[in-house]
């Protein structure tokens, strides 16, 4: 029997981005089996000769940060990502396309693109009242 997994792509997200630029996902939802591979595709418009793109997963309605692509270094990509999600930047062809390896049950999330960093650093220590 094979497990269906349901991928929801939003829509687009530039967040603090020019009028000249934006991303674009066209496909909003994205059904694949359990273990397969699959590629989701994000768009971008942009008048920087070197943009940045990063790559965002949604858990319990957070942003949680992925990768990163450049054209002047590789990237960075998290290490909860590192083994089966990656993304190729192709600034003649204006995308960023996500590769998951070996879906799991797990993947199953909203997932988007942006031009733009749209989480900052978390502070993660132990919080002190006062």
């Amino acid at each position: 029997m094979r497990n269906w997994l349901i991928l929801h792509v939003l829509a687009a997200c530039c967040f603090g981005c020019r009028a000249e630029e934006n991303v674009r996902q066209p496909t909003e939802d994205v059904m694949v089996v359990e273990g397969h591979p699959t590629t989701l595709t994000c768009l971008f418009d942009t008048t920087s000769p070197s943009p940045y793109l990063f790559w965002y997963k949604l858990a319990n309605d957070k942003p949680i940060f992925m990768l990163r692509r450049d054209t002047f270094s590789p990237g960075e990509t998290t290490t909860e990502f590192k083994d089966r999600f990656d993304a190729h930047l192709n600034v003649t062809g204006k995308s960023v396309p996500l590769t998951i390896q070996r879906l799991q049950l797990s993947d199953s999330a909203v997932y988007y693109c942006a031009l733009r960093p749209t989480v900052t650093k978390v502070y993660s220590g132990p919080l002190q009242k006062l």
